[in-house]
Parts: structure tokens; C-alpha cells; sequence
């Protein structure tokens, strides 16, 4: 990356810089390959943050699905996270995992779950003691279209008409079916009628749902997987108690990445715990932070970390920098923290401050190997929680910062009255927000697919066909509040 002009001597946020055009021989947006070069089985550079509001094995299984990663927060015991890892290793990997919900339950059960919007659906069906689902369990599938205008109480089972449309996985070339013939068969299946999605079989058993866009996102995305083939997850561990016997505990489960994390990187707890982990040898990447200091690389590297996870205070639920003055704009927290990363062979993920795809591209730019994202996919449909709706009729969830009062209270929840009592005093961060589901985008594919075209451009405007040529090719500048409010786009006609 590259300065237009002098670099300048301040610090910026990604709403100071701006990405120059130069001349380009990547003609199509499809011709850019984003796969991240950090040892991570990600394909895309797209990493959920590992908060309780944001990553749970149900976002963390679709986002690998598209060849991201989602992180399991550690405020977790082994056993629970453990599950949680291996639900998402039983999850297909060709196909959509049903939300499968039983003919007794209602409408309003079901909208607590999907969103109300074009393109959701759930299955109507009776899971089998194992949890399997077989195909002649299955009573319908059901629109979220059409679950908005039934009224509340409705039983699902009631609202079912006719057969669902099936399609065996054998018929389809099994696992290794040609995407384009896939979608061409689940687009004549559904044809005109009134199902949103159909019902994959192998034999008798339910392996999973097809809708034309999830068809469709089969042939464009490549899976983030293990070496077994399944779908990869991260999992976030602390720094304090047995942090090893945790990492070590939770890579048997089947991790495929360990995130060591604590709101302050760099310092002695962190190296302790790291050269501990590294130690054990475990044969995944190691990420570590927060940081944005080119000292805390180094420290961290040496301890053992692979990946520096870099972001102090940029995040939407985060106060920090209010509260403590302690931080630093994220652009350049990036572009240093990379730097360095580099010359020690190491890699870095910008964590944080994400607001639009532009701010995705430009972390990359600084030199990023993948960006991770929270509120931004707090969200969304998959996140973790019920949906709520307020008054106006539109649907939000509950999102909340990892160091607020919410966050202490459940991460110490075993203490006794008055330690509980010390921890929640020096809590900081929101404790509550609604972050609502925009209605045009209310899954995180569709946010993976609005993010991925945006920095897909991004690469072609600078002539990149991956993640390294963007790194090298891109040309920054700097601007004016002006010059960024010039960028968006007018609400209304003027």
C-alpha cells in the first residue's frame, strides 16, 4: 500500500483514507480470489467476533459454510463450547441447515426465530430421538412471508398444504454435484408453486434445505473446512486459570483455531498464556490480542501467536476510549500492526470499526489478512437469541460490549456475592442495545454477499486478482469530513 502524497504524521480512522483508482487488467469482480494466506481455513477474510451477542454455532456454521470463520466466545465452560463445536461439524456443508420447528408450535414461535422477510423459511417436522429428521416426518415448509400474515397463534401444522418438494442427494450428483446443475434442479422443483426451499434427502433422512439463493451462493462461495471435510470453527479462550488445559481440551474437540484473547494484549498475563499454549504444539493458528503497537507484535509473536488480533476501542459496544482514553485509530493501528506482522512472518486481523464494505477493503489495503466483525452481524438472523419486535413492527436483537456490566455478570456469575460485586464495579461498555435487522438483509449471507461484491470492486478498481496484489497495488489518500460525507449516497432526491 501506498500513499498518494506525503504519509501523514497522525493517526487515521477509515473514515479518513480513500482508495485511488489505477489502471487494471482484472475485468470481472468473479476473477478475484479473497482467500485470506494466514494458515486459517477461511476463503473469504470475513471473522466473526467471538461475543456472546454476535457468534453461536448457528452463525458460526453458516458464516463457514460461505468460507468465513466465526469465533465461539470463551465465556464458556469446555463442555458447552465442546457441543457447540461439534454441532458445527455436523452441519451439511452443500446445504442450508433446516430450522426445523414441530406442527404444535406457532407462527410467533417460528418469527422469534427467522426473520419476517423474503427468502426465510422453516420446516415443519418431528425430529426422531437421535435428532435426525426423516423425510416422512416432515409436514412443510413454511415462508416467513406467509408467517407474517397468519395470525400469531396459528399452529404451524395447520398452515402446511400438500407435500414439500424433495430432492434425494443421489439425484443431485451427491457432494460433489456441479453447482450450476443444482441450482438448475431446485429451480425447476419450486418452480411457480408456493414452497420456499427444498427438502435435500439422502434416502429417507433430511440432510439439509436448498432455496434458489442458497443454490446459487453453492456455486460462488467455497466452504471454510477442516481436513475431515467438515465445516471449520474458531474458538476463543481466555487468559486466566488453565488457559492451556482449555486450548488443549477444545483442539481435541475438533478447533481448528484458537484465539487467545483479552481486552488488553499486551501484557504479562497474555505471554504467559501464550508460550503455554504454543508449547502444547497443538498444530493450529494461534491468534492473540488486542493490539495496535508494533512492540505488541513482536512480544506476541515471540510468546507464540501466529495471528495478532489488532483493535483497541474501535467497536460499536465498546467504550474504552471514553472511558480510559486508551486506544488508537484503527487504519493505523492496522497498517502498523501489519508491517510488522510481516517481517516476522506472522499475520494480522483487524478487529473492530467496520461500518460499510469501503471500511472492509481498506483494513485489507493496511494489509490485513481478515477483518472481523460484531455488531455488524449481531444483526442478523443467525446471531445468537430470539428475535424481539418493538412497537413499529420491526425486529431486533439484543447486543451488548464483552466488558459491560451484562458481560461481568455472566462471565463471574460462580463468585460470591461480594467479588461479583468488586467485578461489576470497574465494568465498561454498553449493557444493552437493540441492533436491528435491516429488513433488505436480515441474514449474514446477505451481509457476506454485500461486503464480498463491495471489496470484490474494491480489488478490481486497483487492479488485484488477490488479497496480496490489493495488499501491494493499493493507493491511499486522505480526506476531509467532507470529502467522506461526499461519498455516501443521498437518503432522499434533493
Amino acid at each position: 500500500m501506498e500513499f498518494i502524497g506525503a504519509q501523514p504524521s497522525l493517526d487515521l480512522t477509515y473514515s479518513d483514507v480513500f482508495l485511488v483508482p489505477r489502471r487494471s487488467a482484472v475485468t470481472s469482480r468473479l476473477a478475484v480470489d479473497l482467500t485470506p494466506s494466514d494458515g486459517t481455513p477461511a476463503t473469504i477474510p470475513l471473522v466473526s467476533a467471538n461475543m456472546n451477542s454476535v457468534t453461536g454455532p448457528r452463525l458460526a456454521a453458516v458464516l463457514a459454510r460461505r468460507g468465513g470463520l466465526g469465533v465461539l466466545p470463551q465465556d464458556m465452560a469446555v463442555e458447552p463450547l465442546a457441543d457447540a463445536i461439534a454441532w458445527v461439524k455436523a452441519q451439511p456443508v452443500s446445504f442450508d441447515s433446516p430450522v426445523v420447528l414441530s406442527p404444535e408450535q406457532t407462527a410467533a414461535d417460528a418469527l422469534k426465530l427467522i426473520p419476517s422477510a423474503a427468502g426465510q423459511s422453516i420446516v415443519v417436522g418431528v425430529r426422531g430421538n437421535g435428532g435426525s429428521l426423516a423425510v416422512s416426518d416432515v409436514r412443510g415448509v413454511l415462508s416467513a412471508t406467509r408467517l407474517q400474515v397468519v395470525p400469531s397463534d396459528a399452529r404451524l401444522g395447520d398452515l402446511t398444504v400438500g407435500a414439500p418438494p424433495v430432492l434425494d442427494i443421489g439425484d443431485l450428483g451427491g457432494t460433489a454435484a456441479d453447482p450450476r446443475a443444482v441450482f438448475d434442479a431446485v429451480d425447476a422443483l419450486l418452480g411457480d408453486g408456493g414452497s420456499p426451499a427444498a427438502i435435500i434427502t439422502d434416502g429417507a433422512t433430511v440432510v439439509g434445505v436448498l432455496s434458489r439463493r442458497s443454490a446459487l451462493r453453492t456455486s460462488m462461495y467455497r466452504p471454510a473446512l477442516d481436513g475431515d471435510g467438515r465445516l471449520a470453527v474458531a474458538v476463543a479462550v481466555g487468559i486466566n486459570g488453565d488457559a492451556a488445559g482449555k486450548a488443549r481440551a477444545l483442539a481435541a474437540a475438533g478447533a481448528d483455531v484458537l484465539v487467545v484473547d483479552t481486552a488488553h494484549g499486551h501484557q504479562e498475563s497474555m505471554l504467559r498464556a501464550l508460550t503455554e499454549i504454543s508449547a502444547l504444539r497443538l498444530g493450529l493458528p494461534i491468534v492473540a490480542g488486542n493490539i495496535v503497537t508494533h512492540d505488541g507484535v513482536h512480544d506476541l509473536v515471540n510468546a507464540g501467536a501466529t495471528i495478532l488480533k489488532v483493535g483497541v476501542g474501535p467497536g460499536a459496544m465498546c467504550t474504552t476510549r471514553m472511558m480510559t482514553a486508551v486506544g488508537r485509530p484503527q487504519f493505523s493501528a492496522v497498517l502498523e500492526t501489519a508491517e510488522a506482522a510481516r517481517e516476522l512472518g506472522a499475520h494480522v486481523w483487524a478487529d473492530g470499526g467496520v461500518r460499510y464494505p469501503r471500511d472492509v477493503a481498506l483494513a485489507l489495503a493496511a494489509g490485513a489478512g481478515s477483518v472481523m466483525i460484531g455488531s455488524w452481524f449481531a444483526g442478523t438472523a443467525e446471531s445468537p437469541g430470539e428475535l424481539a419486535t418493538d412497537s413499529d413492527g420491526r425486529q431486533y436483537k439484543e447486543s451488548w460490549g464483552m466488558a459491560s456490566t451484562k458481560a461481568v455478570t455472566g462471565r463471574f456469575s460462580k463468585l460470591d456475592a461480594y467479588e461479583r460485586a468488586r467485578k461489576e464495579l470497574f465494568a465498561e461498555g454498553i449493557s444493552s442495545s437493540k441492533i436491528y435487522l435491516d429488513p433488505q438483509r436480515p441474514s449474514v449471507e446477505d451481509l457476506v454477499d454485500m461486503i464480498t461484491s463491495g471489496v470484490r470492486s474494491s480489488f478490481t478498481y486497483a487492479g488485484a486478482a488477490t488479497l496480496e496484489e490489493f495488499r501491494r497495488n493499493a493507493r491511499v489518500g486522505l480526506q476531509s469530513a467532507a470529502g467522506y460525507e461526499e461519498g455516501k449516497a443521498l437518503p432522499v432526491s434533493w
